[in-house]
């Protein structure tokens, strides 16, 4: 690090010489991580880059569509380009998806009917997921419990894995189980992602029971994190936000689904109406916004995986847990820390705001935020409104306190916010 910028970084942030000796100790035991992920991000530009040429982009896809939006050919090159990237026969890419807890429902309630069960495999789903499945404490109207849909969950086993075991006994007893839930991310839990290898050990052996089950994984946060997808590896149906990594940073909403043509088109009839699925819809002129920022996402997703790698070998250093390591592989942009205090965990998440480029100036505070549970403190002071692509924070009031790490447009940016976390809780 460049002594002006020690010295602007302790006179104009207010950051510790501890913690910048930290940072600098950090900085080098990452190398070897980074060099490995440049390679991830080369190979999956290469992916993006050659489904564009395929289908042959040109500046006449970045259409303004209004009214019914019939034939917007922006929108359904998108579509397929997506699928060419996701390896799947179709893709449903819409700014009409509210954020990707939305595209999963879509694709939940667009793909099980009354009397089907739903089997989550990863424990408890995310948070927000839980209305929608009709498990949490509030009234669930609207949920799939309502409709007539089951819900059965195995938890993980005592090592944080996934019980394959527990997964036979369940299928070879229960035949109205018509999708498998498979997290991919952390989400507010403490274990590590799953890798894709580990999404196509539970795909094999639900295929091995029946081969009709739909396996279905919640993508968000996984994209570009390897160079195949869980949709290389057998799985039916994918879903995720535009606002995470495959957003680029710059689309400014939506969602997407991405596997077979069957399941896709029934997602779409839900996320509009049957008979019109996903041949209507108007684009607002976000077209440019959404091409643009798929292209960018293997950078930027990689930038944000540094900024997280970082992040776990500094708070390492400091003395906190957490998960994963910085040496372990990853298959999400998401880094726990484990605070044991519920007064570390706030001011931890302020530091992040505070060393955002938007409403740094803004005091976040735990609050009762629609879809959860628990109170939840976010930090993000963002371009796009909540997009966990750029650098933000989040977590639930609730013990051990632990704060989930994610984004950062460019590694520059994550360290500085990490740093400016880490001085606020020394």
């Amino acid at each position: 690090m460049l002594e002006a910028t020690k010295v602007k970084l302790q006179k104009e942030f207010n950051i510790k010489k501890e913690a910048i000796d930290l940072y600098e100790k950090a900085i080098r035991d990452v190398e070897e991580q980074f060099a490995f992920y440049d390679e991830i991000r080369e190979y999956n530009q290469l992916k993006v880059l050659r489904a564009f040429q395929e289908e042959r982009i040109s500046d006449s896809h970045f259409t303004n569509s209004s009214g019914y939006g019939y034939d917007d050919i922006g929108r359904d090159s998108l579509d397929k380009v997506y699928a060419r990237i996701f390896n799947t026969e179709a893709a449903l890419v819409r700014p009409h998806f509210v954020n990707g807890t939305h595209a999963i429902g879509a694709a939940l309630f667009g793909n099980l009917r009354p009397n089907d069960t739903m089997l989550s495999v990863c424990g408890k789903p995310y948070d927000t997921l839980h209305n929608i499945i009709g498990i949490s404490s509030k009234k669930n109207i609207g949920s799939l419990k309502e409709y007539g849909v089951n819900y059965k969950q195995l938890d993980l086993t005592v090592e944080n894995k996934v019980d394959l075991e527990a997964i036979k006994e369940t299928l070879i007893a229960d035949k109205s189980i018509k999708l498998v839930h498979i997290q991919r991310s952390t989400g507010y839990g403490w274990r590590r992602a799953l890798l894709v290898s580990d999404i196509e050990e539970i795909v094999t052996t639900v295929k091995s029971i029946n081969k009709d089950i739909i396996c279905f994984v919640d993508n968000c946060y996984g994209e570009f994190t390897d160079i195949v997808e869980p949709t290389d590896v057998g799985v039916d149906l994918v879903a995720g936000s535009l606002i995470k990594n495959i957003g680029g940073g710059i689309a400014p909403t939506g969602g997407y689904i991405a596997g077979k043509a069957e399941y896709v088109n029934q997602a779409a009839y839900r996320l509009t109406i049957p008979g019109i699925g996903g041949e209507c819809g108007s684009t607002f002129g976000v077209m440019r916004s959404l091409y643009q920022g798929l292209f960018l996402a293997p950078h930027v997703t990689i930038e944000a995986i540094k900024s997280s790698v970082f992040a776990a070998r500094l708070m390492e250093l400091a003395g906190f847990e957490v998960l994963p390591s910085y040496t372990d592989k990853r298959s999400d942009i998401i880094q726990a820390i484990k605070f044991n205090s519920k007064d570390k965990l706030i001011k931890f998440c302020k530091g992040i705001q505070k060393g955002s480029p938007i409403d740094s100036f803004v005091e976040c505070e735990p609050w009762d935020m629609p879809g959860y549970e628990d109170q939840v403190i976010m930090a993000a002071g963002a371009f796009v409104q909540g997009a966990s692509i750029e650098l933000s924070a989040d977590a639930p009031i609730r013990e051990p306190f632990i704060a989930y790490l994610q984004g950062g447009l460019t590694f520059d940016h994550g360290k500085i916010g990490v740093l400016i976390s880490l001085s606020n809780i020394l």
